[in-house]
């Protein structure tokens, strides 16, 4: 159970109502919940329609408008959402980073907590840049310089800035207990 409620689209104002119907758009059948809100984040942000509308804004630029390679934002996020134990963020992105050709050993480690055992030095890269942003907050030089020589000057601040985005996900999906989807299993024991 949520600790925010549910919103429904009739309960919301102008803006809400607007910022719901983005949201659903396209995605109704990944986003609805089976009473009618939202799932994941999407139930915060449009509690408030102000910031949400920027945090989907922020969020769509940072998964699709980047010149990151999708197979190396996808690693970025589930690194991220492993190292907050975000399940719905879990959920929602590692049948993704599969899909847009990160190896089944890569996603199964991340989410064990192991050392993956890549094959890419680009993926490698941006795992350490990912891992290293969510233990400690910085990045050693070697690190920044690994993930540099294949993002650049642009590609690393779209790299830094998506996983603070979705540290701020993580954060948002943990701190008001969002669930599963039904009949979903947990990756982490006691999530």
């Amino acid at each position: 159970m949520s600790r925010i409620p549910y919103v429904r689209r009739e309960e919301l104002g102008p803006e809400g109502q607007q910022l719901w119907d983005g949201i659903v758009s396209g995605m109704s059948d990944v986003v609805m919940t089976a009473d009618g809100g939202l799932a994941g984040p999407f139930n915060a942000f449009v509690t408030v329609p102000g910031a949400g509308r920027r945090m989907v804004s922020l969020g769509g630029t940072l998964r699709f408008g980047t010149s990151i390679e999708r197979r190396l934002s996808e690693i970025a996020i589930i690194t991220i959402g492993a190292r907050w134990q975000a399940e719905f963020e879990w959920w929602a992105h590692a049948p993704m980073a599969r899909e847009h050709g990160v190896t089944g050993a890569v996603v199964d480690a991340i989410g064990r907590g192991e050392e993956p055992p890549f094959e890419a030095d680009d993926e490698r890269a941006v795992y350490a840049v990912a891992r290293e942003l969510g233990l400690y907050g910085r990045l050693e030089q070697e690190t920044y310089d690994a993930a540099y020589r294949f993002l650049g000057d642009a590609g690393m601040v779209e790299l830094v800035s998506l996983c603070g985005y979705y540290t701020l996900i993580s954060y948002l999906l943990n701190a008001f207990t969002v669930p599963l989807p039904p009949g979903t299993t947990p990756m982490w024991d006691g999530s």
